[in-house]
């Protein structure tokens, strides 16, 4: 079975062996769900924090973290997955641009990290494990057989967390 790939301000939901992959995490995170004893696992490619920065609009639910999250969790419920079983596990939120930029607006990866730590907790999403800063981008893939999510860098090789 292929994986079912995913762009950015993108998620999607698998199980019975199936997993999701999404390419180039930059500042961008990576949140996956999955439900161990259900089998059912979700990723969602998040690019920014914040929907109350969203242009009026831009209703596209699936590009910031604080709607995206809960809007995963439930297309992972409709799937037959159980709020009391998900963890979490996250990936990107790195700092892409020259380190000595020090405005604002060059810190999105670390807002997203943060914001992503906030929505899961207030959902009460435990996570399990992450794979986030730095300076370099990721590709991640989630497994809904094991829940392994799988995180590929150039020059960092292959991790399963």
């Amino acid at each position: 079975m292929g994986s079912i790939v995913i762009g950015i301000s993108d998620m999607n939901v698998v199980k019975n062996g199936g997993s999701i992959i999404t390419y180039a995490l930059g500042s961008c995170v990576g949140v996956a769900l999955y439900d161990g004893v259900n089998n059912i696992a979700g990723l969602a490619h998040i690019l920014l924090p914040s929907s109350s920065d969203a242009y009026e609009n831009d209703i596209n639910i699936l590009k910031y973290v604080d709607t995206a999250v809960p809007e995963l969790v439930r297309r992972m419920e409709g799937a037959g997955a159980s709020l009391y079983y998900l963890e979490a596990k996250i990936a990107g939120g790195a700092h892409m641009f020259p380190l000595d930029e020090t405005g604002d607006q060059f810190h999105i990866g670390e807002k997203n990290v943060k914001m992503a730590r906030t929505v899961l907790k207030k959902l009460g999403i435990k996570i399990k494990a992450e794979d986030v800063g730095s300076n370099y981008g990721r590709t991640v893939e989630i497994f809904s057989d094991t829940g392994i999510y799988r995180i590929r860098a150039i020059s960092k090789g292959i991790k399963d967390i």
